[in-house]
């Protein structure tokens, strides 16, 4: 860090990479040094949004040019744990974007590299640091609705963007549509239910979609306690819409969000909440959606990383795409999947 200001350098600037440089110039203390740009539009982009940054098309030589205490990692999926431990290498503390990997030995690897140069990685699950979705958790914990038996999660939107080149549409660099985006919600309902354990068992259906990819999907998971959760991705759908659902032995939650398009700046949105059997009450909380979550996340994990820790480090977030890959795995051979107890 340089008079404590975090340098960052971002590598990828596709359409999310794009929010990125939005939610790095929001926050206190932060300046972008250097950006990598992978194609000539991307390289277009930054020119008029960063006109004074250095920009490269070459990944390694952005590293080697040094000047950055961070590197945010905004590439497609197939890239992420590539790109995170070359960073990782080159001394830096990287915020990665999710997927951390597309199988678990790229997971494994970017947690080895992360032990062995000392430096961090915060992986971005923003939906964690959501007063929406974070509130969620802080009922479960309180003990405000008893142990968690149940859970639905339900995702309805439009098809996803193509991405630069299409990779979101090719199975070798997205891995699968599981991974895309049920990823994040794998992840809140196995931290919803901490309390339970490790899920045991994971069950998948869908259909429709193209070249390994599937469009319409649901997927159960269950706890060794005998407690579910249910969730479904249909993109098959418009607008952007979720919906959660969890209910414990003395209480329940129901929260919503709908926008136009999943990047919103004026989505409508919900919390109630049922506490030890009383009335539910509807809980106020703030502007919700990932443009601001995204800002709220960065935030935190710069200053975790100047503070020496991690805000969502790679190991924690391993179990998420442990449960994708099994999920996907399930979908395919049409039988459930054993989850190991560690």
């Amino acid at each position: 860090m340089t008079h404590g200001i975090t340098r960052v350098a971002l590598a990828g600037f596709g359409a999310w990479g794009a929010m990125h440089v939005r939610a790095i110039a929001a926050v206190d203390g932060a300046t972008i040094v250097a950006v990598y740009c992978h194609g000539e539009n991307s390289a277009q982009a930054a020119a008029r949004d960063l006109p004074h940054v250095p920009r490269f098309d070459d990944y390694d030589r952005m590293l080697a040019a040094g000047g950055y205490d961070v590197v945010v990692v905004a590439v497609p999926n197939h890239a992420h744990s590539r790109f995170a431990c070359r960073a990782l290498e080159a001394g830096a503390n990287v915020f990665l974007e999710k997927p951390l990997g597309l199988s678990l030995a790229q997971c494994d690897e970017v947690i080895e590299t992360s032990a062995r140069t000392g430096r961090l990685v915060a992986v971005n699950h923003e939906l964690r640091v959501s007063h929406q979705w974070r509130a969620v958790r802080d009922v479960v914990a309180a003990g405000d609705i008893g142990a968690v038996r149940y859970q639905h999660l339900s995702l309805f939107r439009h098809r996803f963007r193509q991405g630069s080149g299409g990779w979101r549409y090719d199975a070798a660099k997205v891995g699968s549509w599981v991974l895309e985006e049920l990823v994040h919600f794998f992840d809140l309902v196995t931290w919803y239910a901490t309390e339970n354990g490790r899920p045991g068992r994971v069950s998948a259906h869908g259909n429709d979609g193209a070249d390994g990819l599937v469009a319409n999907f649901a997927a159960t998971l269950e706890w060794a306690d005998g407690s579910v959760a249910v969730l479904s991705q249909c993109l098959s759908g418009f607008e952007h819409h979720t919906l959660l659902e969890v209910a414990g032995q003395s209480g329940a939650v129901r929260t919503w969000w709908a926008g136009a398009l999943d990047r919103t700046l004026h989505p409508d949105f919900a919390l109630k909440v049922q506490r030890r059997d009383r009335a539910p009450e509807t809980v106020d909380i703030p502007r919700s959606g990932e443009v601001f979550e995204l800002e709220e996340n960065l935030r935190r994990a710069l200053a975790g990383f100047r503070e020496g820790r991690s805000v969502f480090a790679p190991r924690e977030a391993r179990l998420a795409v442990e449960i994708c890959l099994a999920a996907d795995r399930s979908y395919r051979t049409r039988a459930p999947v054993d989850l190991p107890p560690t």
